[in-house]
């Protein structure tokens, strides 16, 4: 098969989304599809200067981008004449509510490919400005409404999607659900991990790994962090991930803390186990989460998780088999269920079984298969 994914970031940005699509095409490559990947030429910080790219067999097209709303709804309008081009059997876009889904949409009309579209958990209007509130009103109810109705098919990677999408398409015989996963790497123990003694780490540790976003709860992580050292010091919190606007922020509140610790950025996967196997619990106190990758990670890493109950989270970990769920905002409950992880080890490895069992559900191998097998069924029907 000739397969497009057409999504609004890509490496060498670093997102949930663009993760994603980048291990499905690496493992449609592997299965012996022509597989590309079309984004927009913009990494969050600047213009990416090499257009076209082939990495690890993937054709990639980052399409020169007119503006951006906020940093993450990039307007790449060429995509449009390029999809039709190339005429391709599938053509896969990613994200609800944004201009390259109708575009994806009406250029598969018109070239004769099968449209799949990912809706990767949309926002709601909550915690949103009034002109964002408004954006995302006629963006959903006029375009993304059209797009629906050329789509073939649409994928939720979350049962929380179903009634959302209901809304805006009657045709729910369109829908499945097929949800976001993890490397086979994750499972594998690393022998001699040296993490925490590159970091002159001696005690139990906390993680939060993930971009540092408002969504994600940075600050909430450093709030909760604050509270459980108030009462022991025989705790480190590390917080690690991108910066996407909160980072001089985290950084003033945590002040002169010794046991919270920010790190840089990694992409290193070898270096991200090692954090995941070094760390007693991992915690995630987000107001809005799609289905993050991380949540999986955590899983295959054997971590009991302590998380909001938002979007798709409840859905794939059970609160106490996997961790806790505790309200977002709620920072006294998140502090007392990682104290209380900390200082019960059996619970840990309760909780540790269960998760290395659950994670293996979700590895990329499976999600590409059923992705894969859909747009098969799709061309053969």
């Amino acid at each position: 098969m000739k397969i497009a994914h057409v999504c609004s970031e890509y490496n060498p940005a670093i997102s949930g989304v663009g993760q994603v699509v980048e291990e499905l095409a690496g493992g449609q490559v592997k299965a012996g599809h022509e597989v590309h990947v079309y984004a927009p030429d913009w990494d969050k910080k600047q213009r990416i200067k090499e257009k076209e790219e082939i990495i690890d067999g993937v054709y990639i097209h980052r399409c020169i981008h007119i503006t951006r709303i906020a940093n993450f709804a990039t307007i790449f309008p060429s995509v449009f004449f390029k999809l039709i081009k190339e005429k391709f059997d599938i053509i896969h876009s990613h994200v609800f509510g944004h201009l390259h889904f109708v575009l994806a949409a009406l250029a598969s009309k018109l070239s004769g490919a099968k449209h799949i579209h990912t809706t990767h958990c949309p926002w709601t209007d909550a915690y949103r400005s009034t002109l964002g509130r408004l954006g995302i009103l006629i963006s959903y109810n006029i375009f993304s409404r059209l797009a629906l109705k050329l789509t073939d098919k649409i994928i939720a990677i979350t049962p929380w999607e179903l009634e959302f999408i209901k809304k805006y398409s009657k045709e729910e015989n369109k829908i499945v659900i097929i949800p976001n996963g993890m490397a086979e790497e994750f499972f594998k123990k690393i022998k001699n991990n040296d993490f925490k003694k590159r970091y002159k780490i001696k005690n139990k540790l906390v993680l939060f790994f993930g971009r540092l976003n408002i969504t994600k709860g940075p600050d909430k992580f450093v709030e909760i962090a604050k509270l459980v050292l108030k009462e022991r010091d025989d705790v480190t919190f590390l917080i690690r991930g991108p910066d996407e606007g909160m980072k001089e922020a985290v950084k003033k509140l945590i002040g002169k803390e010794k046991n919270i610790l920010l790190l840089s950025e990694t992409r290193d996967r070898n270096e991200i186990i090692k954090m995941y196997q070094s760390a007693d619990v991992f915690v995630m106190p987000s107001f809005r989460e799609g289905l993050p990758l991380t949540l999986f990670e955590a899983l295959a890493s054997g971590l009991p998780v302590v998380a909001s109950p938002v979007n798709g989270i409840p859905f794939e970990m059970k609160d106490p088999n996997n961790g806790f769920l505790v309200d977002y905002g709620d920072n006294e409950e998140f502090a007392k269920k990682i104290i209380k992880l900390l200082d019960n080890k059996k619970l840990r490895k309760e909780i540790e079984k269960n998760n290395l069992e659950r994670a293996k559900d979700y590895s990329w191998d499976l999600i590409e298969n059923k992705t894969t097998e859909l747009y098969e069924n799709f061309l053969t029907s």
